[in-house]
């Protein structure tokens, strides 16, 4: 799937399916296949069908069981052709061109490819774009003609090597298939041999695989020069590692601190054992320990560096979690690492069995690369009571460490100022392989740094230059990740030079380059640069980067003969301040995440002198934000966005007078940037004037949002209300003796309490929370016994029924009691943070003592509502959230602060301490933090309690719906016969 797009007679944009090149007639031939059909019959009667299936627009491997699962459900081969007919239009207008509206492309539209001999698919672009498409005969070859006529206009002169027409008929091939044995990559190479004893190669990444030197011009090569620089130091010898062995493994985080590291133990006496370069039978090694299949290729090498260590004998084996790198960047919003490079190491700890008796000393501490002063606390802190080793030593030694990490960092920099200058005296061009430092190594990367150079293109690192390149700011996203702020700086600079171009490197899987991907792009784009990004995972085939590759330096080339150059532009964004003047007749619009709560909190909000409305959640919204947002964005920010431009483009708002409003945790992982999500998506459809709110602490101020102790009071007592609401209904519902009766209960307190929240009266508060827990305490309940079952995980897929295919409804229907834990805890959550960062972060203790003023602020407001459940026959208290961290505690450290943290792995234990060991622990899918906090602890949970029952379930537009009911049916399955055994 390819978008060129031109401006000014030239290439403008090259844009391809990011996730693969595998070729939508190739897509819909297997399809065709596997229902025995010949590819032209299934297009035929995809024309005639009634009830096109709705697949989405993701791959093959995700289309699979929605077909098996339409099949089920009675749908005709016709219907599925015509829905794969759909779905690749689709991918094509929104995952690759990206269209927010069809209606961009124009009315006439000429279509080419193969795949457009396809009559459905034909019909399909026409029904979907609205547009008149013209196929031309010649459709499945007018890419050939395109390349003669491009040969044409480049030819000067020179002799033509084209065979005669009878040596092209006399023209005889084999071809066979080998692997080059020239390095350890050993690349699949497909060997075409050719009469006249001519042949070509193709599957090699360097030139040692068609029989030539790897890189034989020298033309520089970044990337080779910094895994030389990282990971070349030489450790002790035995005689003299005084205090024995540590190894350390060759993965993410490493990619930067490794120096640091290798110098602080040797200093104190440590023979430093490295594990070697990543490789497949490095991966394979600890493949068995994997806890989650959708995480980056990165994160599960990690799983085989370790074992790798466990085989050497190693008794010790150092591997930390950094959730602050250095403060690198000025105007940066903050400095994370990204949740998977933060908390990898609980993965390890959790999953990696040889690590679970004891006898390997596993040290995996949370510290912080803020600042020199910060970091040598925390490793005096840690050093002295873990190691015994004298304050003075490990003073002198993270001395020593520092100032050799800013070598490196320094040395990366002059190296980035010479490969320039040496693309100023040989007229080289050059290529920024941007992306994290961990992508410089060659079994992540395959090779794609050696695959440039081999077109005679030097090759930078991001960091090697990022120093040079200053960011346009505000950014419309929140730049709060450290490797990212180099990113940016780096895309910069590359924006002020004809001879540099940026190729993004986007391991498959990573949340965060949703935010990062759109950035870059738009500081390049904006100055007339073409960018290019490369899916990269575990899958070694380079067609797909050579395809894009190529197409960028023929772009590049095109641009420099018609002379072509950027445009200096100001990239920032500069929002649209919500301002006092606003607020006294603007509509805010909320995005709803928990009708139970939000169906009080918006009267509550409302009282206080703002005009607020809570939108409604429905289907329709997730096809708005699949338009309106990133392909990789997860969920909960594509349903969010969806639900604001659903309403925007309904025609019901005055969109001159109406704003739009979203937290904003600031915390590490991608949910901060859902409001940069909001404005992009704004811009897209051309309402860039519409305020967006933060409601935050202070991350965006805004005159027009005054949060006041009015405020706080009464969306506290709306919170407390829908939280209560969540315990006694779901504990009730499931049992009641007449049917709709706990329904009807609820209505009746929710009238009442809407109506209380306006004036926000405390004697009324206490006393509707004293009648609401009577009422349903004495509601009649049939005595049966049923499973109950925890819902946990991500805030807005638990508590949005649509976010979860209405979960609770499914519980309850397949004979369950669903057991939710409250929303408040969340934020109870987010505020106990400030303790752990001020005990082992560097952080203020000034910060956690306001925080920990606030928690029992709000503890005092839950008092009346703990009192009550507590007294109550049928119901039970919530727990205090130093609880749930001391539950926590022993699995991951409460260091775990992006997304839910160690505040899911906390309920999860609060469940099954709660006699609830059924737990279904919803996540979007791909989603970071749950990889560690979620489906990273399953296993170590149910080593600890060996009656826990855990699903984890995924959740995103692409996602079969059967395949997520079998899964809870099978937990259910479970829990039911645990219950009967029980009995």
């Amino acid at each position: 799937m390819k978008c060129i797009k031109i401006k000014n007679q030239s290439v403008d944009k090259v844009q391809l399916n990011e996730a693969c090149s595998s070729g939508c007639g190739s897509f819909i031939e297997t399809f065709a296949k596997s229902l025995n059909y010949e590819v032209a019959d299934f297009a035929k009667v995809a024309l005639f069908a009634e009830n096109p299936i709705d697949l989405g627009s993701r791959c093959t491997v995700f289309m699979n069981s929605k077909v098996k699962q339409a099949q089920k459900e009675g749908a005709t081969v016709a219907d599925i052709s015509a829905g794969l007919a759909y779905s690749v239009i689709k991918n094509a207008l929104l995952k690759v061109i990206k269209l927010t509206d069809p209606k961009d492309l124009g009315k006439k539209i000429v279509v080419q490819g193969g795949t457009f001999y396809n009559d459905a698919v034909l019909r399909s672009f026409e029904r979907i774009s609205g547009c008149e498409a013209v196929r031309p005969d010649i459709a499945g070859i007018m890419g050939a003609f395109g390349a003669a006529l491009i040969a044409r206009n480049h030819y000067t002169g020179q002799p033509s090597t084209m065979l005669t027409i009878d040596q092209i008929n006399e023209l005889r091939f084999e071809t066979s298939m080998s692997r080059c044995k020239g390095c350890t990559n050993h690349c699949l190479l497909t060997i075409n041999r050719f009469t006249g004893n001519r042949s070509f190669i193709s599957g090699n990444r360097c030139e040692r695989g068609i029989g030539g030197q790897k890189n034989k011009e020298n033309i520089p090569n970044l990337f080779e020069y910094k895994n030389t620089r990282l990971f070349s130091y030489e450790p002790l010898s035995d005689e003299k590692a005084y205090r024995g062995t540590v190894g350390i493994p060759r993965v993410l985080n490493m990619y930067e601190n490794y120096p640091f590291w290798f110098t602080f133990f040797t200093k104190l006496g440590y023979k430093v054992v490295l594990s070697p370069e990543s490789s497949r039978k490095i991966y394979e090694l600890g493949i068995e320990s994997i806890p989650s299949e959708s995480e980056c290729y990165p994160a599960k090498l990690a799983h085989g560096h370790i074992s790798w260590l466990i085989k050497q004998g190693l008794d010790y084996i150092f591997y930390p979690c950094v959730p602050y790198e250095r403060t690198e960047v000025k105007g940066a919003g903050n400095h994370y690492n990204c949740p998977i490079v933060t908390s990898y190491g609980e993965n390890i700890k959790n999953n990696v069995e040889e690590l679970q008796d004891g006898k390997i000393a596993y040290q995996n501490p949370f510290l912080s690369f803020e600042s020199e002063e910060i970091l040598t606390k925390r490793l005096v802190e840690y050093f002295t009571a873990e190691n015994g080793i004298s304050k003075k030593e490990i003073k002198e030694a993270a001395a020593a460490a520092w100032q050799e990490m800013a070598a490196v960092r320094q040395d990366m920099t002059n190296k980035g100022k010479e490969v320039l200058q040496y693309m100023e005296e040989h007229h080289c061009h050059g290529i920024v392989l941007a992306g994290r430092p961990y992508h410089t190594d060659p079994e992540i990367n395959h090779g794609i740094p050696e695959l440039i150079t081999s077109f005679g293109v030097a090759v930078l690192t991001e960091d090697s230059i990022s120093e040079l390149g200053e960011v346009d700011r505000p950014t419309i996203v929140m730049d709060q990740w450290m490797y990212h702020s180099r990113l940016y700086k780096a895309a910069s600079f590359t924006a002020t030079r004809s001879d540099l171009d940026l190729i993004q490197l986007n391991s498959f899987g990573c949340g965060l380059d949703a935010v990062t991907t759109d950035q870059v792009s738009d500081i390049l784009t904006k100055q007339n640069k073409i960018y290019t990004v490369l899916k990269i995972d575990e899958v070694n085939n380079l067609g797909a980067a050579r395809i894009r590759i190529r197409s960028l330096l023929a772009a590049v080339r095109e641009r420099e003969r018609k002379q072509i150059h950027p445009v200096p532009t100001d990239t920032a964004h500069h929002r649209v301040i919500f301002t006092e003047q606003m607020r006294k007749d603007y509509t805010i619009l909320v995005p709803q995440m928990s009708p139970i709560h939000f169906d009080i909190l918006e009267p509550a909000l409302a009282s206080c002198g703002y005009h607020l409305e809570v939108l409604p959640s429905t289907s329709e919204c997730v096809d708005y934000g699949l338009k309106y947002v990133n392909n990789d964005a997860c969920y909960p920010s594509l349903l969010v966005v969806g639900q604001f431009m659903q309403a925007l483009l309904s025609g019901k708002y005055d969109l001159d007078k109406v704003a739009l409003i979203i937290t904003q945790t600031g915390g590490g992982c991608r949910a901060t940037n859902y409001i940069g999500f909001i404005r992009r998506a704004l811009e897209k459809a051309g309402m860039s004037q519409i305020p967006v709110i933060s409601m935050s602490a202070g991350i965006e101020k805004n005159p027009g949002l005054n949060i006041n102790y009015e405020m706080a009071d009464k969306a506290l007592q709306a919170l407390i209300y829908g939280d209560i609401f969540m315990r006694v209904l779901y504990k009730t519902r499931p049992y009641e003796a007449t049917k709709g009766s706990a329904d009807a209960l609820h209505e009746k307190w929710l009238k009442i309490v809407q109506q209380s929240v306006r004036n926000g009266k405390h004697k009324e508060f206490k006393k509707n929370i004293q009648g609401i827990i009577k009422d349903f305490d004495e509601l009649p309940l049939l005595d049966v016994q049923k499973p109950r079952v925890g819902i946990v995980g991500e805030i807005l897929v638990k508590f949005l029924p649509l976010a979860n295919n209405f979960l609770v409804e499914l519980l309850e229907q397949e004979g369950a009691e669903a057991v939710c834990p409250d929303l408040i805890d969340f934020f109870m959550y987010c505020l106990y943070n400030a303790n752990f960062k001020a005990d082992y972060l560097g952080k203020k203790k000034s910060s956690a003592f306001i925080n920990n003023a606030a928690i029992k602020f709000i503890e005092h407001y839950r008092k009346p509502m703990r009192d009550a459940l507590a007294a109550s026959k049928r119901f039970e208290p919530p727990v205090p959230i130093a609880k749930l961290a001391e539950y926590a505690s022993p699995i991951v450290s409460c260091g775990n602060q992006t997304g839910e943290g160690w505040f899911l792995t906390g309920e999860m234990i609060e469940l099954i301490h709660s006699g609830v060991p059924n737990i279904v622990c919803t996540q979007p899918f791909g989603c970071l933090p749950n990889h560690v906090v979620g489906k990273g602890v399953i296993k170590e949970l149910r080593h600890q309690f060996p009656d826990s029952n855990i699903v984890a379930v995924d959740y995103d537009p692409g996602a079969s719906e059967v395949n997520q009911l079998n899964r809870i049916k099978l937990m259910l399955s479970t829990a039911a016969k645990n219950l009967k055994n029980e009995q």
